[in-house]
């Protein structure tokens, strides 16, 4: 398997990654910065104002503001220091409240921050920075694992020389319908003869939509619950911008994966027209190309245009008659607008 689909495949099964293990090295970081700022262990005195500075004035809050000079003994050492920005009266010979380091008494404040946000923010980090790289390792396994289940742990590539017109395999449409009641996308054999269509039947604002599959060469037509599409905004996901939707409550790729489906495409080939090899328990399953709206070849001469329209239109070239799984293919390819798939 080419290079796009490996980096495409470990993008998006390690998608939490890329925020979690950022996040967490800075919220350890913002935590370590603040327990230098831990003020917890400071004492307590008095000091005597000196002398009070008037200094910038706080436009937000409409109020003055001072810079108050002060002096407080510490173990009988008398120390000078300046709380700056203080808003309030101030007068000189005046106590104020100060809060000092015991271990270096030059550091002081005049209120005490708890210790407990740094210690926080630190764990916080350490779980999220631990979760990505858990998802990131896992993401590594599972694409060893997927092309490990492959005969000798490659996709046989060379299967799909002269597939298209090999004894056997026949030529079909994959299309957008929207002109009835129910939008969604039909399977059409040469003859415009609809043999399977997937039409959405709830739309769902949140939650799951539904869509029924009705195959009209078996008769069977079923219910089958979709996720919205889950949107990666990573770099678009390595030139895919919606990776992946729940097919009734399962990510998709996880239940093509598991009918022993493998898919891949190369960039390089004839792009922006994607072509898509698919392979069924190691075999040579399916060949997939990106289509303009018309996709039969009568109607070339007066509708064919030479722009692709996207995910909604395809041709595909099969020796499988399993037009369920077939519909499933593309249907995960158009619905997440996959250019590299796994």
């Amino acid at each position: 398997m080419n290079p796009e689909n490996k980096i495409a495949r470990i993008l998006r099964n390690s998608g939490p990654a890329r925020v979690l293990v950022p996040m967490g090295i800075i919220l350890i970081i913002f935590g370590i910065i603040l327990l230098g700022f831990n003020t917890d262990k400071y004492v307590e005195t008095v000091g005597r104002i000196t002398s009070v500075t008037e200094g910038d004035y706080d436009q937000d809050n409409n109020q003055q503001q001072y810079d108050v000079n002060f002096s407080y003994t510490v173990d009988g050492k008398e120390y000078d220091s300046t709380f700056p920005n203080l808003t309030g009266k101030f007068n000189v010979g005046d106590e104020i409240k100060v809060f000092y380091d015991p271990d270096e008494p030059t550091k002081v404040t005049n209120s005490k921050a708890g210790g407990f946000i740094g210690p926080i923010a630190i764990a916080l980090g350490a779980l999220a920075a631990g979760f990505g790289i858990y998802k990131t390792v896992k993401a590594f396994r599972k694409s060893r694992e997927l092309d490990e289940a492959l005969p000798g742990g490659k996709f046989p590539t060379e299967q799909f020389d002269g597939f298209k017109t090999a004894p056997g395999v026949t030529e079909y449409y994959f299309q957008w319908d929207g002109q009835s009641f129910k939008p969604g996308y039909i399977i059409e054999d040469a003859q415009r003869n609809v043999l399977f269509e997937g039409k959405m039947v709830k739309q769902a604002l949140v939650g799951a939509r539904v869509f029924e599959f009705n195959d009209h060469t078996t008769g069977d037509v079923r219910e089958h619950d979709v996720g919205h599409t889950t949107t990666q905004n990573f770099n678009n996901e390595f030139f895919s911008a919606k990776s992946w939707f729940k097919f009734d409550g399962e990510n998709i790729w996880d239940v093509l994966h598991g009918r022993g489906l493998r898919m891949a495409t190369d960039m390089r080939s004839k792009f922006p027209y994607m072509l898509y090899n698919v392979v069924k328990d190691g075999a040579a399953y399916a060949r997939i190309e990106n289509s303009s709206v018309y996709v039969h070849e009568e109607d070339q001469a007066e509708h064919k245009i030479a722009i692709p329209t996207g995910g909604m239109y395809y041709r595909f070239w099969t020796n499988s008659k399993d037009f369920e799984t077939l519909f499933l293919i593309m249907f995960a390819i158009t619905e997440t607008e996959q250019a590299v798939v796994e």
